[in-house]
């Protein structure tokens, strides 16, 4: 026959077909209506069973004459000449190629011996046997997935189950869109068993003799729930009692004590009878199992008790509380596995989708983008860094490089960044401790008087709401990012230091409110840190003060930022850290050394602006380190100026540091960072790299390049500044 499926550029262009044993070939096959005769046995072996080759091949010569076929009876034909049957495949094909050479049929080469070309082919191994597979047509249960698939695909579509990232619909229209018929029997030792049984044909010719038989063409069977319904639907087709026999398909030596011609006589005649001595039938069940996919497919309900009886089902609490769920989390590579497969059955079984929305989180790989592997020994055990830098610190590291879309890049030191994170955590609730800070049953944060207390709680009721907002999109990312900005930065650094002084202060109405308001902080941070960190804030709950609950079981807030932000407070303490921050950042750019005392100028500035640094300037002075404040109208040469809102100070630094040297080591640290760009530079826009490299390797030096550039600005503009201090 003719083809599209040979390559004519490889070898002759002609080819065998052995329709039962390739997937390809069997296509062919099916389009050529060329009988499929199987050759091997399950164990890999040529076939043993059947008649004499010589009588086997009469019978395939004969279709090829044009006999119609069935396929039962062409798999019952055993085509292997008796010269091969039982061998192993790989000794099979060895004496093939010697018995051909033996009769002179092979083609020889330019010095006569007989040419044995290698080809390079496409064959599938065991991933734990590691040996080659062989594929074999078998009966297999299969589902006619085009009968259901529909539904599946609208919802979708339609927007009834969302899928996130978007990006990721692709691969499940794609799979559902192109779906071949789908194989869910497996011969397997675990698995669910396939709730089928089977028995010998009863046979009842014009003379009213009962007859029994049983081959692979001939056969009863039933599918119910139970055996015990098999044993009362075959009693009722055999009106006899029923033998439910152990009997594995694939042991023909076995199956025939039972229901080969001889045994199934001896049945019917009552010869043979079950341990009670009643007359019986044999029966029994699929040895096969159900995939796992199919198996897990009906998990949305499988997992609520759902039972298929609609009166049962009907009164199933957890079934009418649970389902549909809302969330499936999953991995990408599962999403034509088992999303799709839960989606069409769960349509297919009850009419409802099984969940509204699908997370499709990201492959966990290594610090340079490479997917992990025991062979590469690039593996990071999730056991071995809890050990570490325990699960909280793991956790955060997950959920803070969770952006939706991209591969997660584990390092250790991130996982030791945010192992520090809940130290910082760990030592604020101590501060708060060792300054009699406990929550106040009765305390309304709506109603505190002083500002820095107005600030921090507008600004937790900000990060309550940007988490709400960033969970709600399943940004978990953007949540984490959140939360380790207000805990570290507001809470643990900025409102730790800030309530200081009012601790130290005679007002014991002031240090009453600052108690309860940092109390009443601490505890949103445990709170909204929970989902995320569960253990070291679970335990800091309990620490803190006797609690009704554990932390699990609080509320979850719904204050908003209309209720707790307090705009003037806002801008004030903003005001006043965006000035320390500014200050801060001059004397690490100028290097001027961390335990110096510096003075600072004012040069004008407005009533708001002096409202807030008259009444946070001790505080100013203590936390950026300055010695004196003046008022000029000018700056000094020799000073750094700082912008702020509403006005402008400097610094006067020259008689603080020394400018030469300064230039000189910022100037040696630009020139070291413009080589390696140059140089990074030259191989990026080398193609021949980019061609050759990995992918992962070029993206790095992306990155590289992207954080020198950056540290290039950082230190040029520290270099304009000191060179402009003369």
């Amino acid at each position: 026959i003719t083809d599209e499926y040979p390559d004519k550029n490889f070898g002759s262009g002609a080819v065998k077909i052995t329709g039962a044993h390739d997937f390809n070939d069997y296509a062919v096959a099916k389009r050529g209506n060329i009988p499929c005769y199987r050759l091997m046995d399950t164990k890999g072996a040529m076939r043993t069973d059947g008649a004499a080759y010589g009588d086997e091949a009469a019978k395939a010569q004969a279709i090829v004459k044009g006999r119609e076929f069935t396929e039962a009876e062409v798999d019952a034909i055993n085509l292997v000449p008796d010269e091969y049957r039982g061998l192993d495949r790989f000794e099979a094909r060895k004496r093939v190629v010697a018995d051909i050479t033996a009769e002179g049929l092979a083609v020889p080469d330019a010095d006569g011996v007989p040419f044995v070309e290698n080809k390079l082919i496409m064959q599938p191994f065991g991933d734990r046997s590691k040996v080659v597979i062989e594929p074999m047509l078998t009966d297999q249960w299969f589902v006619d997935t085009a009968e259901i698939v529909q539904p599946a695909i609208d919802a979708v579509r339609n927007g009834d189950t969302v899928i996130l990232p978007e990006s990721d619909k692709k691969v499940y229209f794609h799979w559902l869109e192109n779906i071949e018929p789908w194989c869910i029997s497996r011969q397997l030792w675990w698995g669910h068993q396939i709730l089928v049984w089977y028995g010998p044909k009863k046979r009842v010719d014009e003379t009213g003799k009962v007859s029994l038989s049983y081959d692979s063409a001939t056969y009863w069977r039933c599918c119910v729930a139970s055996e015990e319904q098999a044993i009362n639907a075959a009693k009722e087709y055999y009106g006899t009692e029923i033998l439910v026999i152990e009997a594995d398909s694939g042991d023909r030596v076995e199956f025939d004590k039972f229901f080969g011609a001889a045994a199934l006589d001896a049945w019917l005649s009552g010869a043979r009878r079950n341990s009670a001595g009643d007359r019986a039938t044999p029966i029994f069940r699929d040895p096969d199992v159900l995939d796992t996919w199919f198996s897990s497919g009906l998990w949305p309900i499988g997992t609520l008790g759902w039972t298929g009886d609609a009166e049962l089902d009907a009164k199933n609490e957890a079934l009418q509380k649970y389902f549909p769920t809302s969330v499936l989390i999953t991995g990408f590579d599962i999403i034509f596995f088992w999303v799709a497969r839960m989606m069409m059955m769960q349509y297919a079984v009850v009419g409802q989708k099984p969940f509204d929305t699908v997370y499709v989180h990201a492959l966990v790989r290594d610090e340079s983008g490479k997917k992990m592997s025991k062979s590469l020994g690039n593996v990071l055990d999730p056991l071995e860094l809890i050990d570490e830098y325990g699960a909280d610190a793991v956790r955060f590291t997950l959920t803070a490089m969770a952006a939706m879309g991209r591969d997660l890049k584990l390092s250790t030191q991130r996982i030791a960044g945010y192992r520090n994170f809940g130290t910082k955590l760990w030592n604020a609730s101590r501060f708060a401790e060792m300054n009699d800070c406990k929550p106040v049953a009765d305390f309304d944060p709506a109603h505190v008087s002083h500002t820095v207390n107005k600030w921090i709680i507008g600004e937790t009721a900000r990060v309550r709401e940007a988490v709400d907002a960033s969970l709600m999109q399943f940004r978990f990312n953007d949540a984490a990012g959140a939360l380790y900005a207000h805990v570290w930065g507001k809470v643990c650094d900025w409102y730790v230091e800030l309530a200081k002084p009012l601790f130290q202060g005679e007002d014991e109405a002031a240090k009453a409110e600052t108690r309860a308001t940092m109390a009443w902080a601490i505890d949103q941070c445990l709170i909204l840190l929970h989902p995320i960190m569960p253990f070291i804030t679970e335990q800091l709950w309990g620490d803190i003060a006797e609690r009704q609950s554990m932390l699990i079981h609080a509320d979850w807030p719904t204050y908003t930022m209309a209720e707790l932000v307090d705009p003037a407070a806002d801008r004030e303490m903003n005001w006043v850290i965006g000035l320390i921050e500014q200050i801060r950042s001059v004397r690490q750019e100028m290097n001027v050394p961390a335990g110096a005392k510096i003075r600072m100028i004012q040069l004008d500035l407005d009533n708001a602006g002096q409202a807030a640094l008259t009444g946070n300037l001790p505080m100013i002075m203590r936390l950026a380190r300055i010695e004196t404040l003046e008022a000029a109208k000018d700056a000094p040469k020799g000073a750094v100026t700082l912008a702020v809102e509403g006005g402008t100070f400097c610094l006067p630094l020259a008689d603080v540091i020394d400018v030469a040297a300064e230039k000189a080591r910022l100037q040696k640290a630009l020139d070291k960072l413009g080589r390696e760009a140059g140089g990074l530079n030259g191989k990026l826009a080398n193609e021949k790299f980019l061609a050759n490299a990995p992918a992962d390797v070029v993206q790095t030096q992306r990155d590289r390049l992207l954080l020198i550039d950056e540290e290039i600005a950082t230190l040029t503009s520290a270099y304009d500044r000191i060179a402009s201090l003369g």
